[in-house]
């Protein structure tokens, strides 16, 4: 069964009479109708039957005309979608990242797509997720990994990991504070589903060393209140709150910070588009969030906060 043949077949339902419809098609009459007995040769019933000067459908031709129109409609559509395929255009795109970069982040920013925008949809992904199978079933990945082999890669923030410290307490004065003598303070940390807790854990157990007393939470703002409240000193990569002050956290001389990078497959069909969306995301978070990123990549530091290669800051615990 040839779709052109259910294409005549709908026009001539239409319109009534094969000369109507042989008009709206540009054919003749008898070739038009040639191709409706052909149609109905094809699927074995007959499709009309004459009622005076028209056409009209019998119970067989009304109950086919459904299913004709939908397979023209899909038919339709999956033209539409190769055209926008082979020309490198997305009709549709899939974001993953953790569960709160999609809240934090992800989510209000697909709040202003436009309607000529691609359909967006969402998956929560771990931390650190294999890339691999993940882009085999997302369109672009929002993680905190280092760029792979293989996967174009555009950094959207860099983001520093801050000690937070009342004004009454040791290292409050001081522009930054070094692992090691962050280790001896009681401290309130985000639990390990945070990149920055990740990075702090890392670098830690690089220098052999160990955490004293420790109060977790899941939320950066709760941890800030606990700092602000005199339970430690409150590790998180938010901007500051209650008063605390921010101090950079330096391994070596090297601050701590993490990255958040938009990634996507070298081989996908939009490649193009799929950079063109990643660097709307990137300056989404620039504008929502303040400028983390100079020119060359590098993050911009807050005010007051002593200058650091890759600094910057959001307000939320998006890591």
């Amino acid at each position: 069964m040839e779709i052109r043949l259910l294409r005549y077949f709908v026009t001539v339902a239409d319109e009534g009479t094969v000369s109507a419809a042989a008009e709206r098609l540009h054919m003749t009459q008898p070739a038009l109708s040639r191709q409706v007995k052909q149609l109905e040769k094809a699927i074995g019933v007959r499709l009309f039957q004459r009622s005076g000067a028209r056409l009209r459908l019998t119970n067989a031709g009304e109950e086919f005309l459904g299913e004709a129109r939908d397979l023209l409609r899909r038919f339709d559509r999956a033209e539409r979608l190769a055209a926008h395929l082979s020309a490198g255009q997305l009709t549709s795109v899939s974001f993953g990242a953790p569960s709160t970069t999609l809240v934090d982040i992800v989510a209000p920013f697909i709040a202003g797509f436009a309607p000529d925008d691609p359909e967006p949809s969402v998956t929560s992904i771990d931390i650190d997720p294999d890339l691999p199978d993940l882009m085999s079933r997302i369109d672009i990945a929002i993680t905190t990994q280092p760029p792979s082999p293989g996967f174009p890669t555009l950094t959207l923030a860099r983001l520093p990991v801050w000690a937070y410290v009342r004004g009454d307490r040791p290292h409050a004065e001081a522009e930054s504070i070094e692992v090691g003598a962050l280790v001896e303070e009681d401290l309130v940390l985000p639990t390990p589903d945070f990149a920055a807790r990740r990075l702090l854990d890392h670098t830690v157990r690089g220098l052999g060393r160990h955490y004293g007393a420790v109060v977790e939470t899941f939320n950066g703002e709760i941890a800030q209140a606990l700092a602000a409240a005199g339970r430690g000193v409150a590790v998180v990569t938010d901007d500051s709150r209650f008063g605390l002050r921010p101090r950079r956290i330096t391994d070596g001389g090297r601050c701590l910070e993490v990255a958040l990078h938009a990634v996507w497959a070298h081989d996908h069909h939009a490649p193009a588009a799929l950079e063109a969306l990643a660097r709307r995301l990137q300056e989404f978070c620039r504008q929502r969030y303040g400028p983390t990123l100079d020119g060359g990549g590098a993050a911009v530091a807050p005010p007051g906060a002593g200058s650091c290669a890759g600094e910057g800051g959001l307000r939320r615990s998006v890591l």
